[in-house]
């Protein structure tokens, strides 16, 4: 070990300061002084013989060498923690990470649910959620950084061979108007009347707003017909927007249960149309599967997936390939 040109804290401080930007940022981020972060990074310049930082511009750029140090250093960084939870699952669930991804649907209004089950079976395991775009998630699954996630939107291409995407729940889209609104005495309203609303939608590039879009037109729904009032940036400002009477929206039917229990906004059905999407759940297979993770897949998944699709859920590896997988060359890594 002594023998190796870089430390483990050196490798950290090179991927902060490939992220900030900077070697101030990077230090704060690391709650260590700038003088410290640049010491350390002569002394891996020096151990190694090669420049990793163009110093000419303002921010600090990776050179061809501090490119490829980065690359396999975010996947030895990944192994050692990977490494450290293996450890930690030798208590059996009485301590531990689990890393649960979403996309932003999801992540609001469905995962809490399913961790706060969770956790009301196992108080000793920590989780944390990160809510991002399906994009990002799955990325995030493929290089170990989060153990499984629920999505919404397509896996990127590039990752549909490293990943299992299983089929998990239906996501209804449910139209809703303000209470007020002539619409609401109607039941169901037709399509015809779609063209009369003004919409609040997300925006354009959002996954929930392509899917709207897809299945509306499959739907015999001409989209570029439909007016739309405003673009929001969240799920929440786009129901308070209708419950003031700004407009009609599509959301999740997950994202109004309160709202509709408590009168505040009305849910109006389209005679034959139903807005759905396939929510799925992406796992690494290559990768380490923590017993935190194994619970929760076997636990918490199946009480909220639709019905019939429990047996296809996330299968249970060998304990004794674990440790094997982890190491394996052709874990997807990038």
């Amino acid at each position: 070990m002594s023998d190796l040109p870089f430390t483990l804290d050196q490798l950290r401080i090179l991927k902060a300061i490939a992220a900030e930007g900077s070697f101030k940022r990077a230090a704060d981020s690391l709650y260590v002084s700038q003088p410290a972060v640049s010491l350390q990074v002569q002394n891996l310049e020096r151990q190694l013989d090669v420049p990793l930082f163009d110093r000419g511009g303002r921010r600090a750029q990776l050179t061809e060498a501090g490119h490829l140090l980065l690359s396999y250093g975010e996947k030895i960084l990944t192994l050692c923690q990977e490494t450290c939870r293996a450890i930690e699952d030798l208590q059996n669930l009485q301590g531990g990470t689990l890393i649960v991804g979403a996309s932003q649907t999801t992540g609001t209004y469905l995962l809490p649910r399913m961790i706060g089950m969770f956790r009301q079976r196992y108080p000793d395991v920590a989780v944390q959620l990160h809510v991002h775009s399906t994009r990002r998630t799955a990325w995030s699954v493929a290089n170990g950084q989060i153990d499984l996630a629920i999505v919404g939107g397509e896996i990127p291409p590039e990752l549909q061979e490293s990943l299992e995407v299983v089929p998990y729940a239906d996501d209804e889209l449910a139209l809703i108007l303000p209470v007020f609104h002539p619409l609401t005495k109607i039941d169901p309203i037709q399509k015809e009347d779609l063209y009369k609303l003004q919409f609040i939608t997300l925006d354009s590039q959002s996954t929930i707003r392509k899917v709207i879009d897809q299945v509306l037109s499959r739907c015999g729904i001409d989209t570029r017909r439909l007016k739309i009032e405003m673009e929001l940036n969240s799920i929440e400002a786009i129901k308070n927007a209708v419950q003031a009477g700004l407009g009609a929206a599509f959301v999740s039917i997950s994202a109004i249960e309160k709202e509709l229990q408590m009168g505040v906004i009305h849910r109006a059905p389209i005679e034959e149309v139903v807005v759905k999407r396939m929510l799925s759940v992406i796992y690494n297979p290559n990768r380490y599967r923590s017993k935190a993770a194994e619970a929760f897949s076997h636990e918490i998944l199946p009480q909220f997936a639709t019905q019939g699709l429990e047996k296809h859920l996330i299968p249970p590896l060998p304990v004794e390939s674990n440790a094997l997988e982890t190491a394996s060359p052709n874990s997807n890594g990038s």
